[in-house]
């Protein structure tokens, strides 16, 4: 493995922006607006990993809404800050025709990866495909026509990691969100 950077060099130059405690109350909210949108559906709940893990876990725990659980894994980075062309590591197992997806994510950042699962459920036949992100990376640079349609938080144009992102694939577990400085 080569000589990345270390987690513990990171984090006393980085800001926490948010701890658990705040975060926990946007899930909450989220959980809430996903339920009113969903009432009478049972929609296919697909987390792409790794990121958005944990914060899918803990969205589906405050959930009312019965959901079908799948994952896929697609990314760009591959433990590097810079991304690449989409490369897939899993596909949805279960049948996307005629779905409503709700795809979870980390973070919206420019959004090259979020696009090409997007088209991928689409091109599966998916009915409606709608995102929930933890966290919406404020900058000018996401591609013109994708949103989130469930936005937990906006960070800065920083690089950020914790909270399910990652800083050279560590810290994925912290349980706040920071930026290096």
């Amino acid at each position: 493995m080569p000589n990345l950077p270390k987690l513990a060099d990171a984090l006393p130059v980085s800001d926490r922006l948010f701890d658990l405690a705040y975060i926990q109350p946007q899930i909450t909210r989220l959980a809430a607006e996903i339920d009113r949108d969903y009432a009478g559906d049972r929609p296919l709940y697909l987390t792409i990993m790794n990121g958005g893990m944990l914060f899918s876990s803990l969205l589906a725990l405050q959930l009312k809404t019965d959901v079908e659980f799948d994952y896929l894994h697609a990314t760009r980075y591959r433990g590097e800050t810079f991304g690449g062309g989409v490369h897939w590591l899993r596909k949805p197992a279960v049948p996307l025709f005629g779905r409503r997806v709700l795809l979870i994510d980390d973070i919206l950042d420019e959004g090259h990866t979020l696009r090409a699962v997007i088209d991928a459920c689409q091109a599966e036949g998916a009915k409606d495909v709608r995102v929930a992100v933890l966290a919406r990376k404020h900058h000018d640079r996401c591609l013109a026509d994708l949103s989130a349609d469930y936005v937990g938080l906006d960070v800065p144009d920083r690089y950020v990691y914790g909270f399910g992102m990652d800083y050279y694939e560590q810290g994925r577990n912290l349980p706040a969100i920071y930026a290096l400085r």
